[in-house]
């Protein structure tokens, strides 16, 4: 490949000259000179003409995946100054210089050391120079040439974009085009015939075919139907060298779904979207949209979105607004155990055409493929839901419950620690071994005050203890017999003295703290202090409970009408425990058809001693009792000093309250007589009930005088002493209304003196201090009310005028 120049030789030695020839050809230009004066001149081949010449590098061709033993001689190159003496070195700059490629320093041959590949690099740029091997000037300026790597069939054609996923309509017809498959070839395509593909079907030719140039995927068949069949898998492959034999070849799966026939059902842009989500995002993050447009107008253009696989970690909701599909997460994901998940996306029509109901819903289909990131995660427990465990009410201080495991879920594996959160355990009743996780006892149970203990144990890494994790814990307590069986409610039964022997009275049950595994079971006698009753008798049911039944015909409640029964309860252990309970029994009468008429409430206690209870009910019975007749006896005393006798009344208002005496009946100043021969013309009486019309007194006593005699004295007798009743009557009335006169004041007008009475003055002192012969006889005609007024005044008294 070594080429000479078609020139003579230059002149100007300092300059040389270089070349870089590679198949049979290279150039010289002339260039001119500058004198030091700074004149130009055009100069011939002499001293003071300097000629340069211009480089035209040709391109040096070297053949890929070379697979020989020693270096691939590529070019050469040469200047015309070399002599053939070695005084001249020839150097390489650039790419792959000094690795790739090396130089001969002293022939300028170029060699290629390694194998080429011209799909990862296709030429290399490099410089080459010419210095002088004594001095190292450059006898040349540094020039740039190419070597360029020959193309071989050496790559397979690939499809970039495969798996690829199409879909058809069904009953397409023969030739519809389903989708376009593309394969890039690396090599050359201007080179020979290595990148010229063509396509063929290996698995499914029967109902689809490929175009073998362009790749175009079409339909075999006209029946296709999506009902019997929604999707195809075909295997095409494509063939470098159109096809010719030695061709290299590639091939890539394509799914093809099969629609419903319909106006415009939903599509998607894309057939596959992409989206990345870190493991320890919470449930309901939004993973990404993607929206199937339709080009139906109106109500047809609504749609929602389905999960058709995968749908058990992921959902996906509607967004009413965009019509795009929001993918979110439904459980939590884990990178460990599955790093990539196809969730294979539908969109479906809300609104389908009449025209096309027997087809079904119109909806189309993508694969969303979401890539799990891994985080440091916390520690997992196992289970995960919780642990439930069992220990003995008695067990010891210090004894095991159980053993909590957790693991950290991240490829390190680090260890795990575990505590116990007080809040939980604010008694500190149990303890955690913080690296086995074995919980133990701090302090003794009891199963009665608490069945169950809700405790939460945290767990972190030994080495970063944000990342922590917890855990429910609940500790059943296995119940030991260690309370006695009670009667579950003071029982009381009733009894008619007429029972029958054999009588059912009533039936009792049991109540006990504990909780058996193998259930309660309950025995029932009569307690040894009631041995020798004769009255009554325990039937035990065996089913937990016990009946009372009579022993004797009849009762006699006046003798005794209540009985105490003392019950004694066993359970069946181990170790079994009993307690003595009371039944109160009453003797009560009863009616022909045995209702229960009345009981007394006198006690008769079979037993020796009474229960610490029932001594105390008694005791609190007759404290009772003793409040209740001081509060009536002290109520009863307080009204007996506030009342008093109708006839104490008369006495104090009459004497003790009497004061003022008048002038007698010719006075006529000091009071308004008028008054006194009206008794009821008052204001305050106008606006109340009067009853019927009542007459003065003065009247009244008139009419009954009028009479004279045996008859008067007779009619006096037999008067009707209403009026008296109702004034008295409305004047009480009238003070219990004002509350601002003081009590009695009903008689402060008492007097009846008038112009033709003839009682005159009825002051007990003025009749006392004058010498009067009047008759009073008469008050005693005016019933009892006036009859201590009548004995004051009754003639022939010797003792009251001695008084």
């Amino acid at each position: 490949m070594a080429l000479s120049w078609t020139s003579g030789a230059w002149t100007l030695a300092a300059l040389g000259f270089l070349s870089c020839c590679s198949f049979g050809w290279c150039e010289a230009s002339r260039t001119s000179g500058t004198t030091s004066e700074g004149s130009r001149q055009e100069q011939g081949p002499s001293l003071l003409e300097r000629v340069k010449r211009g480089w035209v590098w040709n391109q040096f061709f070297v053949v890929e995946e070379y697979t020989g033993t020693e270096p691939l001689y590529v070019g050469k190159i040469h200047t015309d100054s070399d002599e053939g003496e070695g005084n001249i070195m020839y150097t390489i700059s650039g790419e792959g210089a000094g690795s790739i490629f090396i130089i001969d320093e002293q022939t300028g041959d170029i060699h290629a050391t390694e194998r080429l590949d011209r799909e990862e690099k296709a030429f290399y740029t490099l410089r080459a120079r010419a210095r002088d091997r004594h001095s190292d000037d450059p006898l040349e300026s540094e020039s740039e040439f190419v070597i360029k790597v020959q193309d071989i069939n050496d790559s397979e054609p690939k499809f970039l974009e495969g798996p690829y996923i199409g879909s058809v309509a069904e009953l397409s017809p023969i030739g519809t085009s389903v989708m376009k498959v593309t394969a890039s070839d690396a090599d050359d395509p201007a080179y020979g015939s290595s990148a010229r593909v063509v396509y063929s079907v290996l698995d499914g030719e029967k109902i689809f075919t490929v175009d073998r140039h362009t790749g175009i995927i079409m339909t075999a068949v006209a029946d296709l139907d999506r009902e019997t069949q929604d999707r195809y898998e075909l295997v095409v492959k494509a063939t470098d060298m159109a096809g010719q034999m030695g061709g290299l070849s590639g091939s890539t799966t394509v799914t093809i779904v099969i629609t419903d026939v319909n106006d415009n059902p939903p599509r998607f842009p894309q057939k596959m979207y992409q989206f990345s989500v870190s493991e320890g995002a919470a449930v309901g993050t939004p993973v990404g949209r993607v929206i199937a447009t339709d080009a139906d107008m109106g109500e047809n253009t609504d749609m929602s979105y389905l999960i058709k696989e995968e749908g058990e970690l992921f959902k996906v909701t509607t967004d009413v607004e965009t019509q795009e599909a929001v993918i979110s997460i439904k459980k939590p994901l884990d990178f460990e155990s599955k790093r990539t998940h196809n969730v294979v996306v539908e969109a479906v029509n809300k609104h389908v055409d009449p025209r096309f109901v027997d087809l079904g819903s119109f909806r189309d289909q993508t694969i969303v493929r979401v890539s799990v990131s891994d985080i440091d995660e916390p520690p997992i427990f196992q289970p995960a839901d919780g642990t439930i465990m069992e220990v003995q009410e008695d067990a010891k201080v210090g004894a095991t419950v159980g053993i909590i495991t957790a693991r950290d879920p991240d490829v390190k594996n680090k260890p795990v620690r575990f505590s116990i959160d007080r809040t939980t355990d604010q008694e500190m009743i149990f303890h955690i071994d913080p690296g086995s996780g074995a919980i133990t006892l701090e302090k003794i149970l009891d199963r009665e005050t608490a069945g169950w203990h809700n405790i939460t144990v945290r767990a972190v890494e030994a080495d970063n203890h944000t990342m922590a994790s917890h855990s429910a814990v609940r500790i059943r307590i296995l119940d030991v017999n260690d309370n006695p069986p009670e009667l579950a409610t003071p029982y009381e039964a009733s009894i008619c003295e007429d029972a029958r022997p054999g009588q059912l009275i009533h039936t009792i049950s049991v109540v006990d703290r504990d909780e058996p595994q193998s259930g309660h079971r309950f025995y029932f006698t009569l307690a040894p202090e009631a041995s020798s009753n004769r009255h009554f008798t325990l039937w035990d049911v065996k089913d937990n409970t016990a009946g009372i039944r009579t022993q004797r015909t009849g009762f006699n409640r006046h003798e005794q009408n209540v009985y105490f029964l003392p019950i004694l309860v066993v359970d069946s252990g181990p170790p079994s425990l009993s307690s003595t309970g009371t039944l109160t029994i009453h003797v009560c009468g009863c009616d022909t058809e045995g209702a229960i008429q009345s009981c007394n409430a006198t006690a008769y206690v079979m037993s020796a001693a009474l229960s610490p209870g029932a001594l105390i009910a008694l005791l609190v019975c007759m404290l009772i009792l003793i409040v209740l007749v001081l509060l009536i006896l002290t109520l009863k005393r307080h009204r007996k000093g506030q009342r008093m006798t109708e006839d104490e009344e008369d006495m104090r208002d009459n004497v003790i309250k009497y004061n003022d005496e008048g002038g007698g009946e010719q006075d006529t100043q000091a009071y308004d007589m008028s008054a006194l021969r009206n008794l009821y013309d008052f204001p305050e009486a106008k606006s109340c009930d009067s009853g019927p019309e009542i007459r003065s007194l003065p009247q009244w006593i008139q009419s009954n005088r009028v009479g004279g005699g045996a008859e008067g004295a007779a009619a006096a007798a037999a008067a009707d002493f209403s009026v008296f009743k109702g004034y008295i009557r409305k004047k009480v009335e009238q003070a219990d209304a004002d509350l601002s006169v003081p009590p009695y004041d009903s008689f402060q007008t008492y007097a009846f003196e008038g112009t033709s009475s003839p009682a005159l003055s009825l002051s007990s002192i003025h009749t006392l201090s004058t010498n009067s012969e009047q008759d009073f006889s008469y008050l005693s005609d005016w019933g009892p009310r006036f009859r201590q007024l009548a004995g004051y005044y009754a003639p022939g008294n010797p003792e009251e005028e001695g008084s």
